[in-house]
């Protein structure tokens, strides 16, 4: 169940593929944290849900809890795109670029899987010319290019939006938002500069991100500004 982002997804972030009846209403697809979940191959084999599911199996340097070596970790994600809903997988830009990291996203393209090359960073906000060059790369690594970035202030959301926008326009696929208070506001209005996935959770006190907006907000929020 490949996807191809064209427009802006919104995907349920959460740990627990039994969220995925709450989240239809608003939902585009189910962002599946695997490092989060107790047996996550097990939950995607059970998987009986309508939304496309992006997994994620989260290295701990980038915010997750995955509790193995690389190779393992990517390994998992690669049995992960094997399943027909996945739709998608997410591997961090780091990873793209040593051999463990290129198999996954190869196993997942084969599978019909689109691959979103992913970037964090949660103490700042990087330069224009590090947040282009960062946007260009992993674009050019996965299907999608994502940057999460955390702001302190107006000048650094302002200056992700910029980004994205100048990565759209030189017809890159990215997804991009500023974590923290600073940039809560980019996960409503990047969409408008060409962000091509949003992510909450359904429930708010189970946030996998700082920042975030409940699913619902969210959703509302996106469809009043015609994000989507």
């Amino acid at each position: 169940m490949s996807m191809d982002f064209d427009s802006l997804v919104l995907a349920a972030a959460t740990a627990d593929l039994g969220d995925e009846p709450a989240a239809r209403e608003s939902a585009d697809a189910v962002e599946f944290r695997m490092d989060l979940a107790a047996d996550p191959l097990a939950a995607l084999a059970d998987y009986d849900g309508s939304l496309p599911i992006i997994a994620t199996n989260r290295d701990p340097t980038e915010g997750g809890e995955a509790d193995a070596p690389e190779a393992e970790r990517l390994a998992a994600l690669e049995a992960a795109s094997a399943h027909d809903a996945v739709g998608a997988v997410d591997v961090e830009l780091a990873s793209l670029r040593n051999g463990p990291g290129k198999r996954a996203a190869a196993t997942a393209r084969a599978n019909g899987a689109t691959v979103i090359a992913s970037f964090h960073d949660f103490e700042s906000t990087p330069s224009t010319a590090r947040l282009d060059e960062t946007l260009a790369t992993a674009a050019d690594h996965g299907d999608v290019g994502k940057a999460a970035v955390t702001a302190t202030g107006a000048g650094d959301a302002l200056r992700l939006l910029s980004a994205t926008h100048a990565a759209t326009e030189r017809g890159d696929r990215v997804a991009t938002m500023a974590m923290g208070e600073a940039g809560r506001h980019t996960r409503v209005v990047a969409p408008l500069y060409g962000s091509k996935i949003g992510y909450a959770p359904v429930d708010p006190a189970e946030a996998t991100a700082p920042g975030q907006y409940d699913l619902a907000t969210l959703a509302d929020l996106v469809d009043r500004l015609g994000g989507r």
